[in-house]
């Protein structure tokens, strides 16, 4: 097991993507107007790409097409001080071909805000990284 030099235990891509397909809730960092904008999405990975169904003409719509974004998911367990965080950047591209943009409808993308949601966002994982913490290596430090 690899540890970083803060004691957290360093993940390897098929960890994190096993993490990713567990989660529902991310944020994803991209540039609006110029500037930094992070926003809570959610989204479903689909083999080694991360789905977000969003509103055709949105501002999240129009940022992401064919830009580099930062997408990150976490967990954390207060009560075992227990979590980790899987961090990915990617470029984000509107699926538009008719059948794999229906495959893609298909795909279970919670949804919670109310509305159309008819444009999918495919976001690559190029580079992808995660951290752990390591319960026993808290305990120490202490």
């Amino acid at each position: 097991m690899e540890v970083d030099r803060n004691g957290l235990e360093v993940l390897g891509r098929d960890e994190c993507l096993r993490l990713l397909a567990f989660a529902t809730l991310g944020r994803i960092g991209f540039t609006s107007g110029a500037l930094p904008t992070v926003l809570p999405i959610n989204f479903h990975l689909d083999g080694d790409r991360i789905l977000v169904r969003t509103g055709r003409g949105s501002k999240l719509d129009a940022a992401l097409r064919n830009a580099v974004v930062a997408f990150e998911v976490d967990d954390f367990d207060p009560i075992y001080h227990s979590g980790w965080s899987v961090a990915v950047t990617g470029i984000a591209t509107e699926i538009t071909d008719p059948t794999e943009l229906d495959q893609a409808r298909q795909q279970p993308v919670a949804r919670w805000a109310p509305g159309d949601e008819d444009a999918v966002i495919a976001i690559t994982t190029e580079l992808v990284s995660g951290r752990r913490i390591i319960a026993d290596s808290l305990a120490t430090r202490r």
